[in-house]
């Protein structure tokens, strides 16, 4: 066995990039860490979806013109852990998550979040027959109580130590991964 040189690694993924995206795109309301949405695009763009939807306070891309940011202007610290994604995954800013939830539904697409609720469900348990969004909420207060009444299902990820939940950009790329095989 060994190990793949870049250029190998480059050649590979030029074959990979001619295969349409899965329909399924995410929605990162209120994030507030640049770091986390640079991590998400960068998990998104290696997981096949079509589309991030940036809405609240998360912060865009620098030099995209994003009408609203996190209190600090966009800075490089997204295309730092995007490596970049940023620039190969089609996104949108939309101050309204709620907005978008109603639009992609229009669309057919089933609306999850990530979330410990009375009602979630493991997410090794979802089943998927069509295009679907995933919400992602702020790092600290969750997805709020406005956009949970929108979804379809939350869904969790058991934990089984002293912390009650992972990073919001780890805990998307298992999700993202799940979701993936599901569609593919």
């Amino acid at each position: 066995m060994e190990k793949l040189t870049h250029q190998q690694i480059v050649e590979r993924q030029k074959e990979k990039l001619k295969k349409p995206r899965i329909r399924a795109c995410v929605i990162l309301n209120n994030i507030r860490s640049l770091y986390n949405v640079g991590s998400i695009f960068r998990t998104a763009d290696g997981a096949g979806f079509e589309k991030l939807w940036l809405c609240g306070i998360t912060g865009c891309p620098k030099g995209t013109g994003c009408p609203k940011s996190t209190e600090t202007p966009p800075s490089n610290m997204i295309s730092k852990t995007a490596l970049g994604a940023e620039e190969v995954v089609s996104w949108e800013y939309r101050e309204n998550a709620a907005d978008v939830i109603k639009d992609l539904r229009k669309k057919g697409y089933e609306i999850l979040f990530l979330e410990q609720t009375d009602k979630s469900i493991s997410f090794e348990q979802i089943k998927l027959s069509g295009p679907m969004c995933i919400v992602l909420g702020n790092e600290v207060s969750g997805v709020s109580d406005d956009i949970i009444s929108l979804c379809d299902k939350a869904v969790e990820i058991e934990m089984s130590g002293i912390k009650n939940s992972l990073n919001v950009s780890v805990a998307f790329g298992i999700l993202a991964y799940h979701v993936r095989n599901l569609l593919k």
